[in-house]
């Protein structure tokens, strides 16, 4: 579902109606009727049972003065209404439970519908989101809202609806049977209950969204000390790491403590109420049985109605505290979906074709912030075919064009072409596909070794994968796994070497087959034997594809086509390795410098 950003309501009470009517197109779906027909099922359901909750304190009533004629005369009667009493009981639970098998799947449909569309609205979402935001506190966030759903769902129909259609039925039986004056007391007494319950609720809902905040802080620090264990160690920081873990586990079990107590004061408070109101009513009721206005079923029948109101009012304090937090819980995955996209397809983009997989950048001007331009007005082309390698001091900007090149960004002005044709016009989905990269950090999924090659390309066959990992050179070592291609790679691919990684890293891209390909800094943090294996492999890969390898250490770009030396974000110089080295210039010193540092590499290993 698209955002809604126009409704200046949803801004300033978005925990409010707002969201509720924002939620609304989840339970009631335009397009499946189905489900519409299972809604109108179970409030069926919720009318018949409330019927026969309703009539079921009559049958009581007369049961009790049936009981005070002789036993004679009475007693079938009276045996009678016991049986329709407990019969109208069991009805009521078949009714309720009815209600429930039919509902069910509409909770589930619209849980896992909004879920989706959480999920498919941050994978949209750009980098820079991504990069800021904490992937602990959003996994909790969503995990929030989809729990909060069905609950929700469930009280919203079958506890507030039905509480209020028993509330005008018990008005009018009281009002017919024992005047106005028991009906205004009821009614005060509801009123009173609302308000004080709204309150303190309202209270505490301060408190639970504090608890939310550290709750997500504490998670946050968990999984981020978790997915760092190794930095942990090399740092012998576990006890550092326990403190800032305690830091936010005190803070909110402290409030978690307050949460609690202030329940006991709502408890107390309903409590209360109520019973003031059961005392009066009752007293009032046995005050006109004295005068001989009212028999003695009627005292039962006032005890069963208020002691059915106060069950689901008694409930009505939980019920109102579970809607308002389902509505903070879901109001905070909307904020996600409603997160502007900063990288956009235009409305009726084409899909990028492309014959001739050429590159260039014109007049390309980026910055991370507005203040801090990384890339100053660059121009650059790599023609089909080529393999064109970029190279600079660190801080230069050489990965941020691999970044934009994927339209993680957009530039601030000036325009990257392939095959002639603006990315920025085209479709992301389209240009990607076009596209490989083979990063200077491979992150695998937590899955198989397969899985991980596969991915790709979805639906690729087992073929296909074989033979992406033998030209990767990887399959002598899957081949060597007791589990080969079913091998679990462990999260993030840390049961993998690095050069394994690597190589996992290629396969995957050859199984996607694109005709341009990005090698960011692939093999800058390998061991020199690793490094050669994988720059054999990598130009047996670039062959027939058009690559532009981003590289730091300069000998593994020495054969390329053409070299480009960026020197803050700009152009400094162009050329072939010779030519750049005849120019003794910036790349010139780079080289030297490189081959000084590993000639005294070299000596110190000696």
């Amino acid at each position: 579902m698209p955002p809604d950003t126009s409704s200046a309501e949803a801004q300033h009470d978005p925990e409010g109606w707002a969201t509720l009517r924002r939620f609304l197109p989840y339970m009631w779906p335009r397009d499946n009727p189905r489900l519409k027909r299972r809604i109108i099922g179970s409030m069926a359901f919720v009318l018949m049972a409330k019927a026969t909750i309703l009539a079921l304190p009559f049958a009581y009533k007369k049961a009790v003065d049936s009981m005070t004629t002789p036993a004679n005369e009475g007693v079938m009667v009276a045996l009678a209404l016991v049986v329709a009493y407990a019969a109208g009981r069991f009805a009521s639970v078949i009714f309720n439970n009815l209600r429930n098998i039919t509902f069910e799947r509409v909770g589930q449909d619209a849980t896992r519908q909004l879920a989706e569309d959480t999920f498919s609205r941050l994978h949209q979402l750009s980098l820079r989101f991504h990069l800021s935001r904490r992937t602990g506190e959003m996994t909790k966030t969503i995990e929030r809202g989809t729990k909060s759903i069905d609950v929700m769902l469930y009280f919203l129909l079958f506890n507030i609806a039905p509480t209020a259609i028993e509330l005008i039925a018990v008005g009018v039986i009281f009002y017919l049977n024992f005047g106005w004056e028991l009906v205004a007391a009821t009614a005060l007494t509801v009123i009173a209950y609302i308000v004080v319950t709204r309150r303190i609720t309202e209270w505490r809902n301060d408190l639970r969204r504090k608890m939310n905040e550290l709750d997500g802080q504490t998670l946050s620090r968990s999984v981020d000390s978790l997915l760092n264990y190794e930095t942990v160690k090399y740092f012998g920081a576990e006890e550092r790491e326990r403190e800032r873990y305690g830091e936010a586990a005190r803070a909110w079990a402290e409030a978690a403590i307050k949460s609690e107590n202030s329940l006991g004061l709502l408890n107390i408070a309903q409590a209360l109420i109520m019973n003031l109101l059961m005392g009066g009513a009752m007293a009032f009721t046995v005050w006109g049985w004295s005068r001989g206005e009212f028999t003695t079923g009627d005292l039962v029948l006032v005890n069963t109605y208020l002691t059915q109101l106060f069950r689901p009012l008694d409930m009505l304090g939980m019920v109102y505290r579970t809607v308002r937090q389902g509505l903070i819980d879901m109001a905070e995955m909307f904020r996600l979906i409603d997160t502007e996209v900063e990288v956009q397809d235009m409305p009726g983009a084409p899909a990028l074709v492309v014959k001739r997989p050429s590159l260039s950048f014109e007049n390309v001007v980026f910055g991370y912030e507005p203040e801090r331009t990384i890339l100053h007005d660059l121009s650059f082309e790599v023609p089909a075919g080529s393999h064109v390698a970029i190279v600079g001091p660190s801080g230069a900007g050489k990965s941020t064009i691999a970044r934009l090149i994927f339209r993680f960004y957009d530039p601030q002005s000036g325009r990257i072409l392939i095959d002639g044709q603006d990315i920025a016009q085209v479709r992301q989905e389209s240009l990607r596909a076009h596209i490989g990269i083979v990063p200077q950090d491979s992150v695998l999924f937590n899955d198989t070794i397969g899985y991980n090659i596969a991915y790709g390309r979805e639906n690729a066959s087992d073929e296909v994968i074989a033979k992406a990992a033998n030209d990767a050179a990887i399959m002598p070592f899957i081949e060597r796994l007791p589990d080969g291609f079913a091998t679990e790679v462990g999260e993030r691919g840390l049961k993998l070497s690095g050069g394994e990684k690597q190589r996992v890293a290629i396969a995957r891209t050859l199984v996607k087959d694109p005709p341009i390909l990005v090698l960011d800094e692939a093999t800058s943090a390998l061991d020199s034997r690793t490094e050669q294996d994988i720059l054999r492999t990598l130009k047996k890969v670039s062959e027939d594809r058009t690559t532009l390898a981003i590289a730091h250490r300069l000998s593994t770009i020495a054969d390329a086509d053409r070299i480009l030396v960026l020197d803050h974000g700009r152009l400094a110089e162009s050329g072939t390795h010779a030519e750049l080295l005849r120019k003794g210039e910036l790349y010139a010193e780079m080289w030297a410098r490189q081959q000084s540092e590993d000639s005294e590499t070299e000596k110190a290993g000696a």
